[in-house]
């Protein structure tokens, strides 16, 4: 058999297939409506005639489509995820506008919205005919007005009035809100044609919430059409397998348990391990080996050649440090000192109730010097001025002034009127 007429009798046997499955359903069909005709006919005047509407519209509402089982579950968890995304992009991207000033976000928050949502149209929808949310629940949008063995994809026009009205039309409806609502906040009186399309405004909002509520209760009923809007165009989440598992999957959740138990793991786990006694050891040696390149590689010279060194004895290094983080290197700080005058340092850096570091004397504000000690947990840190290890303090002495010592023996002044008083009572 050539390959040509085995495709014609796979075509065969494929339309066979379907006219059999369509014979199927439309004796179901014909079963249901004759048993509910039965039904209704038993019931008095008039009631016989209103059931028979009722029933079809019924049927419409509660029908299902056979081997092919709406799975509701997804099709929500594909919205919820479309949200998230969406709104972590809105994150994003406000994150990267706060450099360019604060008030962009605030002021195009609309604008931003419809570029990610037309964004993520295009390259999902419009592309793939399935959201991001959608793909990863297994489902696709499918042109429901078809009815066949196989799912039909959605045509352009169904897309592109899914776009506009999804992406365009919420644009439009928030700019409308805020536009009103700048109308009803004004401290003039409000016109009446600003009231007039208030309340049109309220009543379709109104109407429209009540719609989609509808919409929502007849798809937890048949599973069909999860929105209100894909309703309206036909358009149908399914699944393009033939065989769909109803099985909820877990993974996302147990990746985010393992996380959030390693991350507990590692919050008990760090304090015990002393990551900053680390960080401190690493930062001596790695300023050891770099005082070691800038000597030669001399190991037994012990010249004080600190980092700030060359700060005026007036200025704290470590008021220093903190005020200029990046500048530290002595050629920078001699050009910017000679830009202003030949001046280092400033007045906010300058030693206030000084200290003396034991045991290389140099001088430092108690505060920075308390600081230092207790960050290091008794470990000691390298001085900025002379390098030396550093692991105690005390008050600085130079400039108090001790008091002049009067001497022992003392002298008495009298005058020679008292003196010859003091011989003629003698006398």
């Amino acid at each position: 058999m050539t390959s040509v007429d085995l495709a014609a009798a796979q075509q065969r046997v494929l339309d066979r297939r379907q006219a059999r499955a369509l014979t199927s359903q439309a004796r179901a069909q014909l079963r249901r409506s004759q048993y509910a005709f039965e039904l209704s006919s038993r019931l008095p005047y008039p009631l016989d005639s209103w059931s028979q509407t009722g029933i079809g519209a019924w049927d419409t509402i509660k029908g299902r489509d056979g081997t092919r089982p709406a799975f509701r579950v997804g099709q929500v968890d594909a919205e919820l995820l479309d949200e998230e995304l969406l709104e972590l992009l809105k994150i994003q991207v406000g994150g990267a506008l706060k450099y360019f000033g604060s008030h962009l976000r605030e002021e195009w928050s609309s604008e931003i919205l419809l570029a990610l949502r037309a964004a993520l149209f295009k390259l999902s929808i419009w592309d793939h005919n399935a959201s991001y949310g959608a793909a990863l629940q297994n489902l696709q949008y499918t042109d429901a007005r078809q009815t066949g063995p196989l799912l039909p994809t959605p045509t352009h026009w169904q897309k592109a009035w899914y776009g506009l009205l999804s992406v365009g039309g919420r644009y439009g409806w928030e700019k409308w809100n805020i536009w009103l609502a700048d109308q009803e906040g004004s401290y003039d009186p409000l016109s009446p044609t600003i009231q007039s399309l208030s309340r049109i405004s309220s009543a379709v909002s109104t109407a429209h919430s009540i719609a989609a509520f509808s919409s929502f209760i007849v798809f937890l009923v048949n599973g069909r059409y999860r929105t209100l809007l894909d309703r309206i165009l036909r358009l149908r989440l399914a699944s393009p397998a033939n065989h769909l598992s109803r099985q909820v999957s877990f993974e996302y959740l147990n990746r985010q348990l393992v996380w959030h138990a390693f991350t507990e793991f590692l919050l008990f786990l760090l304090p015990l391990v002393g990551v900053s006694r680390w960080r401190r050891w690493l930062s001596r040696a790695w300023w050891k080996a770099k005082t070691l390149i800038k000597r030669g590689g001399d190991e037994d010279d012990r010249s004080s050649d600190g980092e700030l060194s060359f700060l005026p004895e007036r200025t704290c290094a470590i008021c220093y440090q903190d005020q200029n983080p990046t500048s530290t290197a002595e050629n920078e700080v001699l050009a910017v000192s000679g830009a202003s005058g030949g001046v280092v340092g400033s007045a906010q850096t300058d030693i206030t109730n000084p200290y003396e570091m034991i045991p290389c004397s140099c001088i430092y504000c108690f505060v920075c010097a308390i600081s230092r000690l207790e960050a290091t947990d008794g470990e000691g840190w390298s001085c900025l001025r002379c390098g030396l290890l550093v692991k105690e303090c005390k008050p600085w002495t130079g400039d108090v002034l001790t008091a002049a010592t009067t001497p022992k023996n003392k002298k008495s002044v009298s005058f020679s009127d008292d003196d010859d008083k003091d011989a003629e009572n003698a006398a």
